[in-house]
């Protein structure tokens, strides 16, 4: 998360999701999305409590979370004692190195303030590396519009390479995001070599069924 925000209980939050998982709910979509990347590093940007970033550590992957609410990195460093956890905003990090890929699940931009949002995007693009992805999932109907994100995304040198409705691929409806909004999963590139392998289409990306996740 980056910027103001409402106190969040990470003990609590981490145990939505342990219940939802007890009832055979997929809460790993988002992971499963960047794994057909097959990046061999991941920044988790908005980690919460560190589901996203402990899947791919599970697939070895080596991820860096970070996230500037202290409850939720602390449940994170208790679940994950061996990931790197990082208690930081997003929109003034710098970890000194950059990533394939840098992902923001959860409605991470949501919890940015409007004045801070550029920012969390360019941090975003500093951190990748050369032809890596930034893959972004958020609603729509809470008055931040994907031109404004894709505006930025430009602004920061990253290009559009797909987009999806769901987690899980479902395609995206830029008529029927605008009539009745729901919730959109864009993935922007940085310019440089192909080294991560061609995208994924819609139809490879919804092989699991996955139920949007937010905070």
């Amino acid at each position: 998360m980056s910027g103001e925000q409402l106190p969040f209980d990470g003990r609590q939050y981490q145990a939505r999701f342990d219940a939802l998982a007890a009832s055979g709910t997929d809460v790993h979509g988002e992971a499963s999305l960047v794994r057909r990347y097959s990046p061999a590093t991941v920044l988790d940007a908005g980690c919460g409590t560190g589901r996203v970033a402990i899947e791919l550590s599970r697939h070895g992957i080596e991820v860096v979370g970070v996230d500037m609410d202290r409850s939720m990195i602390a449940e994170a460093r208790r679940l994950a004692p061996g990931i790197e956890w990082i208690e930081a905003d997003l929109s003034e990090l710098d970890v000194g190195r950059t990533f394939a890929v840098v992902v923001m699940a959860g409605n991470v931009p949501l919890f940015c303030p409007d004045g801070r949002r550029a920012g969390l995007v360019a941090t975003c693009a500093r951190h990748l590396a050369p032809g890596g992805r930034l893959i972004a999932g958020f609603q729509l109907d809470r008055g931040y519009l994907l031109d404004e994100y894709d505006g930025t995304c430009t602004a920061s040198g990253l290009a559009l390479e797909a987009r999806w409705a769901t987690w899980d691929g479902q395609p995206f409806s830029a008529a029927a995001g605008k009539d009745a909004p729901g919730y959109a999963v864009s993935v922007h590139r940085s310019p440089v070599a192909d080294e991560n392998g061609p995208m994924p289409t819609a139809a490879e990306t919804s092989g699991a069924t996955h139920e949007s996740t937010t905070r």
